[in-house]
């Protein structure tokens, strides 16, 4: 059961993703971050609820759209901006960009510029918790593209083979690039192919935080329980184009609009206030601290020096 105050905490992540990411945007438009991104914003509740049914010192595995992550999983965003800015204070000091942000010390094994390739490092590490029986759950974030590749079919079947406490999550976020999901699966609901490896399978809301939280709460229970993974699939949209080189033609504007108007954040701020009483001034409140926490992030990464010669080519591998 959440408290209110766990609630409270979940609006003010999610709310935290959505201004990092519209902040993100502005400053590659200004020209101060270079190169490409992939932007979170649509998709908030799905890393927020998820996160939320972990305990701290579980572990995920994250995506080239990885931010929501990162922030859901206890990252600092300061640290997350200097990254992108290509600062020698960044999670990778500055040499890894936005795709290859990692903090383990908060449990996050990394996101991945590899589609699909986040799936089999958490099957992995799901094998090291069962090993050493420390009582850790691994949760596998990747998107519908990457249910179409050789290493989900195989690491599920590896996962569920040996009961690994994993839980497979595949953010549905309707394209994989340009292509629709309608286009590239012949079922209605990726959660459909659990069948083929007798773990249980379920789609859910992907824009309803509380209804995350609690898929990923009863299946995160069962993998901590020994009895293995299990594959939920959110179903959800990303309201930006896959990265800032898409020019978005693709898809209608229409489209577009109509799950705007499912936007995550709004339909669980109505909850606060509708069902449990929330002041709109507490949630106002909430909204001012994290744009001034956004704008410290900037102040943070464009004080920070830069990495200096030597230490870059010491960490490029070959």
């Amino acid at each position: 059961m959440l408290t209110l105050d766990k609630k409270l905490d979940i609006y003010r992540q999610m709310i935290t993703i959505r201004l990092f990411e519209e902040q993100a945007e502005l400053l590659y438009i200004e020209g101060k971050i270079f190169g490409t991104f992939h932007l979170y914003v649509g998709e908030e509740a799905v890393a927020v609820g998820t996160c939320a049914a972990l305990q701290p010192d579980d572990f995920i595995t994250s995506t080239h759209r990885g931010h929501g992550h990162c922030i859901a999983k206890g990252a600092d965003v300061k640290r997350m901006m200097a990254e992108l800015m290509a600062k020698d204070t960044g999670y990778c000091h500055g040499v890894g960009g936005s795709m290859h942000i990692a903090d383990v010390e908060k449990g996050n094994l990394g996101a991945n510029g590899v589609v699909g390739g986040g799936i089999p490092i958490a099957t992995g590490a799901a094998l090291g918790c069962k090993l050493q029986k420390n009582g850790k759950v691994v949760i596998c974030f990747f998107g519908d593209g990457a249910s179409n590749t050789g290493t989900f079919h195989e690491s599920i079947n590896m996962g569920a083979a040996f009961k690994l406490p994993v839980v497979y999550l595949c953010e549905n976020n309707q394209y994989a690039m340009s292509t629709s999901i309608k286009y590239s699966v012949a079922i209605d609901d990726i959660s459909e192919r659990s069948k083929a490896y007798g773990i249980p399978g379920v789609t859910i809301n992907g824009n309803k935080v509380l209804e995350v939280y609690e898929a990923v709460s009863l299946a995160v229970e069962r993998a901590r329980e020994g009895k293995g993974p299990t594959l939920i699939e959110a179903k959800t949209y990303r309201w930006k184009g896959h990265s800032k080189s898409d020019k978005n033609v693709y898809r209608t504007k229409e489209e577009i609009k109509s799950w705007k108007a499912r936007c995550p954040i709004q339909s669980f701020r109505q909850h606060l206030i509708n069902d449990e009483g929330i002041k709109e001034d507490i949630l106002r409140n909430i909204d001012v601290e994290v744009e001034k926490l956004i704008q410290e992030s900037v102040r943070f990464a464009e004080q920070s020096p830069e990495p200096d010669l030597e230490a870059v080519r010491r960490m490029v591998y070959a």
